[in-house]
């Protein structure tokens, strides 16, 4: 549940697995570029199966002996405890597919694209960022790590604005909804929420709530929630 590492806490991987563990998370990118092309009923149709494959392989790995051999020969070193607990806790690639089932299902499509990509980028960078050079605490996390989070969810957000043309109030409204992710992946442990959720879920909230007080004072931002 923890990436952008708490300070004080021993992590219980290295950080070379930290980053076979994040270069496996950055294959998810694939999920919003993928989305750019499709539609909604097509991405989930992809999802859903997937989603339903990840679970049945944290099940297996939970009540079958030899499954959980082999799962762990393969896989054990990048686990975190929380996923080698006995109880029944899902590890981050079906969280990863959950969070992409609920926001893609939820928001509208631009969001939804921007909410995930944000969650594969800024977490990867906080992660790292903060294993390396996290000195300062922030909530459960670090300031480096949080740091590292802002600054590449806001270049996520320029970089769509860019190149869809978009006016300033989806800018500002999306640079907020980075920052929100931020500092609520910096409390995920405190707020018992996987991050894999809480950050394209904030970020897509912000956008979703920016978008209706540009409804409301007639701002051009809606055009884009199609």
């Amino acid at each position: 549940m923890t990436d952008n590492e708490p300070i004080g806490i021993k992590n219980n991987i290295s950080y070379s697995q930290e980053i076979l563990r994040k270069t496996i998370h950055l294959c998810s990118l694939s999920l919003p570029i993928s989305y750019i092309f499709l539609t909604k009923e097509i991405i989930l149709g992809f999802i859903i199966p997937l989603l339903f494959f990840a679970v049945l392989i944290d099940i297996l790995s939970k009540v079958n002996p030899k499954f959980k051999e082999y799962y762990y020969r393969f896989f054990g070193s990048m686990l975190r405890p929380h996923e080698k607990s006995e109880k029944f806790l899902l590890n981050g690639a079906s969280w990863v597919l959950i969070s992409a089932f609920l926001v893609f299902l939820i928001f509208p499509k631009i969001i939804a694209i921007i909410s995930f990509t944000i969650l594969i980028i800024s977490d990867l960078s906080a992660a790292l960022i903060g294993r390396r050079f996290g000195k300062h605490k922030l909530f459960d996390k670090s300031w480096e790590g949080t740091s590292a989070f802002i600054v590449t969810g806001v270049l996520v957000v320029i970089i769509y604005y860019f190149v869809l043309s978009a006016p300033i109030s989806f800018l500002i409204f999306g640079c907020l909804g980075a920052v929100f992710a931020a500092f609520i992946e910096a409390a995920s442990v405190t707020l018992k929420m996987d991050d894999n959720l809480s950050i394209p879920l904030s970020v897509g909230l912000v956008m979703w709530v920016g978008g209706i007080i540009s409804m409301y004072y007639n701002l051009p931002y809606l055009n884009l929630l199609n």
